[in-house]
């Protein structure tokens, strides 16, 4: 058994939804429906699927832009990055 915090609202929708007045709230919960959410890993992964793979030109570009990039502090006189034409 676990000792659980709930505010006024949800005591009194749990009270509310009782069966009988000596129903546990416990009984109360299991018998609750609640909406299936998306899981989040699986959403992604469909996510991840739906998109299209960059050009390789793109990814280059992106590469490129990481490497030139630097902690505050620590800049370093890379030169200009030229985005790909497309």
């Amino acid at each position: 058994m676990r000792i659980i915090a709930i505010d006024l609202e949800a005591y009194e929708l749990l009270r509310s939804a009782r069966t009988t007045p000596d129903e546990p709230f416990s009984e109360v919960i299991k018998r609750a429906r609640w909406p299936r959410m998306p899981r989040r890993a699986a959403a992604f992964l469909e996510a991840m699927a739906a998109t299209p793979v960059p050009d390789p030109s793109v990814i280059e570009y992106w590469d490129e832009a990481q490497a030139a990039d630097t902690p505050p502090g620590e800049a370093r006189d890379a030169g200009p990055i030229t985005p790909p034409s497309g």
